[in-house]
């Protein structure tokens, strides 16, 4: 496979995983696998969390894709574009670790962003923490975020509406 297609194959995987990332956090994680993710919204003791089973899911999607790809594994039966497909997982888990774990929630690093988008992301993570259950709630990516004062009007709305049931800071 030319380095370009297997280059390409890598980026679309990166940019298509925000898409899978915010779709299984929201229908997922938000859902039937709350159980997983509800001590990420509690405070708590320790340095991990039971929703951090959820980085071992990614990382056996993309060991999967490592291995249909791999002529060791599939022998003769193998498909390239699944390293590269594994590839783009494991980067884009890299992108998710650095950004979520590190940058917004500071469990590797200490770094409080003062402007630009990286301020956008840790504003959009913690309305997305604005909820205290399930339901409700606002941005559900982890790359890409939306302007904060549309999610306030959201969760404005979904609280008026009874959806969301928010922290007493955001009530007033």
């Amino acid at each position: 496979m030319p380095a370009l297609a297997a280059l390409l194959i890598v980026l679309v995987t990166v940019a298509v995983m925000e898409g899978v990332a915010w779709s299984s956090h929201k229908y997922i994680m938000h859902g039937f696998g709350w159980a997983w993710h509800r001590d990420h919204h509690e405070p708590h003791r320790g340095f991990f969390e039971r929703n951090d089973l959820y980085a071992l899911v990614g990382a056996a999607m993309s060991i999967s894709m490592f291995a249909v790809g791999s002529p060791l594994v599939m022998g003769a039966r193998a498909w390239e574009p699944g390293t590269w497909i594994g590839l783009g997982i494991l980067f884009y888990g890299v992108i998710y670790t650095l950004i979520h774990d590190g940058l917004v929630h500071q469990r590797w690093f200490r770094y409080v962003p003062r402007r630009g988008y990286a301020r956008r992301l840790v504003q959009a993570h913690n309305l997305h923490h604005a909820t205290l259950s399930k339901e409700g709630g606002v941005s559900f990516g982890f790359v890409i975020a939306r302007d904060p004062a549309a999610l306030k009007r959201d969760l404005k709305r979904q609280r008026e509406a009874g959806i969301a049931v928010m922290r007493e800071v955001l009530n007033d």
